[in-house]
């Protein structure tokens, strides 16, 4: 199930992909069918504390199906990985808790929603975040090179979860931690791939 696209299937999960979260980009509102922005930040129970320490245009871009710091503390000086980073509003978040000491990369298959993300940064005192445009499938990044990785709403999203998967325990150190919260199929898919690539990026 994972691997049988053939690279127009791909092209085409990809364009649906981008073509939302350019949408996304500008406003994620409408867009998805759970709470975004601030109200989704707070429906999700993120630190109160952390959410007043950010910009407000910055808080309305989220758009993450879920909260990874409830799985787990970041701390201190750790590097972190968002991969999916959308807006950036997790990566902002992960900023502050490591600290000045610690490094935050985001990464995002959509330029739109990196340009966001960069905008918002910019609207922060936040030194030790940044962002470019990669794909989850091929992490451009050493082996070992992050303590955590974050990520909300994205592996189910990417066509070749193993391989997205292996990417990541390669760039994590040992002993490191990857935080995700996702949307999980609980039925079974379409059985014709015409079908499962339509509703790919619903």
């Amino acid at each position: 199930m994972e691997n049988d696209f053939s690279p127009e299937d791909r092209k085409k999960i990809e364009e649906g992909i981008r073509a939302k979260y350019a949408k996304a980009a500008v406003s994620p509102e409408g867009l998805f069918s759970y709470p975004t922005g601030r109200a989704g930040l707070d429906a999700l129970k993120y630190d109160p504390a952390i959410l007043e320490s950010l910009p407000e245009p910055a808080l309305t871009s989220f758009c993450g199906v879920g909260n990874p710091f409830s799985l787990d503390e970041i701390r201190k000086g750790e590097s972190v990985l968002d991969i999916g980073c959308g807006g950036g509003v997790d990566a902002l978040v992960a900023g502050t808790l490591t600290g000045p000491s610690g490094r935050v990369l985001g990464i995002d298959m959509s330029s739109e929603m990196v340009t966001r993300a960069r905008r918002n940064l910019s609207m922060t005192r936040l030194t030790n975040v940044s962002f470019q445009e990669a794909s989850g499938e091929s992490l451009p990044f050493p082996d070992q090179d992050f303590d955590v990785v974050i990520s909300s709403g994205v592996f189910n999203l990417i066509p070749d979860k193993r391989k997205a998967l292996r990417e990541v325990f390669r760039v994590m150190k040992p002993g490191g931690r990857l935080l995700m919260a996702d949307q999980v199929l609980t039925g079974d898919p379409p059985e014709d791939v015409k079908s499962r690539i339509d509703n790919w990026a619903r």
